[in-house]
């Protein structure tokens, strides 16, 4: 094995890789996110038209917006059901090519929102948001730990929170092409829904060319050999010895363990506290309300007094917002941490919601409050986008062992799905109902959340396994430190792996 130049390489496979994988993948989750608040108005009018045509009944405006609610939260139902199957699926058939069978789900719903239209059935156009749901659901969950275990341990955190800077520009290019101009008029409306296919296509012709997670290669199928070849590609060079060390660490560490069940985690003291870390911060993801804003921006907008006229334009620049902040926790995160990033975020998510509440209460007393109005959503989904949207997609990664890590993501990932739909149900009934108070709940969240990451979460950035494995035993151990130390002592040297497995 090479020492010397190990060092240096161009990984340009591990770029082109993250681009493919997350193009059809976390990309589809802003995307699908975004695009179905352009065709609002049209889509309630086609539900209207279709219960008048089929059964001669029109519809009060409070049932058709329950029609349409359902509608854009059946996609967080789909998002749960996936991201229950993303574990046996990624344990089975791999993390690449899980992504790839993951493409049978979305071009199904695209064929459905295609042709939702020709067949006057807005029936399809749920079961359609269901199976793209579906396929969010198993991409959050695949892609992260994808690119966590294909990464090095230096650059794990920006290769990571690339998920979340692809989900941001999917939410981005939502908006843009739901713009009147181009998609999101009257007679394009079952194209923009449609239109989702073609980033999964893109994935399709790209990913085989990619290697497998070498992890995954290792670990899971005990092949050294797929697995050093794998990491050669990826980083560009030949194989540093340390780096084949940790991943040989964590395959003795974990030998003789089967893949985890989600319920087994919630019975193992030794990962009490990284479990509740990832239900909190995942739950709290969804429960700050941003993602909602996607659902729902014309009812924000117009409670923040934005004519209507302008709405679908205010509503690009939350995306671009979000899209900025991500780049900017890209480069920052390995710099600053995981724990300073989403301390740092929800605090400043409960400040602006605090003065987005004021802007609200005074904006039909000064005529300037409106702005305010709009600037405290973008700085708000700023925030977001600064550390929750990024660093919580990287959390399982870290803190689990490989045994663990697909049951994790399943928890993680129910948990922030069922508080999507949660959330979207209730939203725009919030917001009617509080009125200037809509994110005071969301304050609280926010406010409890900063709050538990700064006692309780210890920081792991450019950390192995093992080291943050022992951050945890304090918690998880208390009063048995001597009895942990006993149950996680290294079986052997590194030095020693590095020489039992030299080429």
């Amino acid at each position: 094995m090479s020492h010397a130049g190990a060092q240096k390489g161009s990984p340009l496979t591990l770029v082109l890789m993250v681009a493919s994988a997350s193009i059809g993948g976390t990309l589809q989750y802003g995307y699908n996110l975004a695009i179905m608040n352009a065709p609002t108005t049209f889509i309630q009018t086609f539900i209207n038209e279709t219960f008048l045509e089929r059964w001669d009944v029109q519809l009060e405006e409070y049932q058709v917006t329950l029609v349409w609610t359902i509608i854009v939260s059946i996609f967080s139902l789909g998002g749960f059901a996936g991201a229950l199957i993303a574990g046996p699926m990624t344990i089975r058939f791999g993390r690449k090519k899980c992504l790839l069978l993951n493409n049978i789900f979305l071009m199904t719903a695209a064929l459905l929102a295609l042709t939702s239209r020709t067949a006057r059935s807005f029936e399809m156009i749920m079961i359609s948001r269901v199976l793209v749901g579906i396929n969010a659901g198993i991409s959050m969950n695949v892609q992260p730990m994808y690119f966590g275990e294909s990464a090095p341990k230096h650059l794990r955190g920006a290769v990571s929170l690339s998920s979340a800077v692809f989900t941001a520009f999917g939410v981005v290019l939502g908006q843009v092409v739901g713009l009147r101009e181009i998609l999101g008029s009257e007679p394009c409306w079952q194209y923009l829904l449609a239109s989702n296919a073609i980033p999964g296509l893109i994935q399709l012709l790209t990913l085989p060319w990619f290697p497998e997670s070498p992890r995954y290669l290792l670990i899971d199928r005990g092949d050294k050999e797929a697995c050093i070849n794998a990491l050669r590609r990826l980083r560009g060079c030949e194989v540093q010895s340390s780096e084949l060390d940790e991943i040989l660490q964590e395959q003795a560490e974990t030998k003789g363990m089967r893949a985890s069940h989600p319920w087994e985690l919630f019975t193992d003291r030794s990962v009490r506290w990284q479990l509740i870390s990832v239900m909190i911060i995942s739950s709290a993801m969804q429960l700050c309300g941003n993602d909602s804003i996607y659902f729902y921006a014309s009812y924000v907008f117009k409670e923040a007094g934005i004519s209507d006229d302008k709405i679908q334009y205010a509503t690009v620049g939350t995306g671009t917002c979000e899209f900025t902040a991500c780049i900017m926790c890209n480069l920052l995160v390995e710099r600053k941490g995981r724990r300073f990033m989403l301390a740092g975020g929800f605090t400043l998510m409960t400040f602006w919601a605090v003065v987005f509440t004021i802007a609200l209460s005074f904006e039909h007393h000064i005529t300037w409050m409106s702005y305010l109005s709009m600037a405290c959503v973008y700085t708000y989904i700023l925030s977001f986008g600064m550390g929750p949207a990024g660093v919580t997609g990287i959390l399982p990664t870290e803190i689990f062992n490989q045994a663990a890590r697909p049951a994790a993501y399943m928890i993680a990932g129910s948990m922030m799905w069922l508080n999507l739909f949660v959330v979207g149900m209730i939203f725009p009934f919030l917001v009617s109902g509080l009125r200037e108070y809509c994110f005071v709940p969301f304050a609280a969240i926010c406010l409890l959340s900063a709050l538990y990451v700064g006692l309780f979460l210890p920081e792991t950035k450019g950390k192995s396994l093992s080291v943050i494995m022992h951050e945890f035993h304090r918690l998880n151990f208390k009063g048995q430190e001597n009895h942990f130390e006993a149950q996680t002592k290294p079986q052997y040297q590194l030095g020693e792996v590095c020489l039992s497995t030299a080429l």
